[in-house]
């Protein structure tokens, strides 16, 4: 079994990619992702373990059953949890689909869902649960929506300390798993 120390981070990148020399870059969950990695780059002690620097790299035109699949399962077998970024943007890709599905149904790894249009605890709450404007994204990807039940999912705000927290949160790591069920940060 693989050294299960990276975090996964999973985020919606258009199809076909954009043709344009920065290619993935130019997606806007991919910028939520970057920020992760500044704030590892600012900060060694910040807890993100980045799976997607952990094998080869690959590029927008790579194939898809050849490379590009591969690549990803080769990353989440070596991954602790799935870092998801959420958001209106949010479409259901191939990739996106194989990286939940394979990733929490195959590899039972919990789901760390971050909303980057959420900035504190309370704005993702209405009387102490999700607002049902929170739960409406999950229809963007109908394999997380229906595949949650499976694994432990805290489901966070875009907050750089509530971020931190969730990632060194044992209660979302593959080896020290909660039940599943739905989580949040109420206080």
């Amino acid at each position: 079994m693989a050294y299960r120390n990276g975090n996964y981070t999973a985020f919606y990148v258009a199809e076909p990619f954009d043709p344009s020399a920065l290619g993935a870059h130019a997606t806007k969950d991919f910028c939520y992702y970057s920020m992760l990695r500044a704030w590892k780059g600012a900060d060694a002690a910040f807890p993100f373990n980045d799976s997607h620097n952990k094998n080869y790299s690959v590029r927008d035109n790579s194939d898809w059953e050849s490379t590009l699949k591969p690549r990803l399962r080769e990353r989440l077998r070596g991954s602790k949890n799935i870092v998801l970024f959420l958001s209106s943007n949010t479409k259901s890709s191939r990739a996106l689909r194989e990286e939940i599905d394979y990733g929490i149904n195959n590899q039972g790894l919990p789901v760390i869902a971050i909303y980057p249009e959420y900035d504190s605890k309370e704005s993702l709450l209405t009387n102490g649960s999700l607002k049902p404007a929170v739960k409406k994204l999950w229809d963007n990807l109908p394999i997380f929506r229906d595949s949650m039940k499976n694994v432990p999912t805290l489901h966070v705000p875009w907050k750089k300390s509530l971020v931190e927290k969730s990632l060194r949160d044992e209660d979302f790591m593959v080896g020290t798993k909660t039940n599943p069920s739905i989580f949040i940060y109420k206080i």
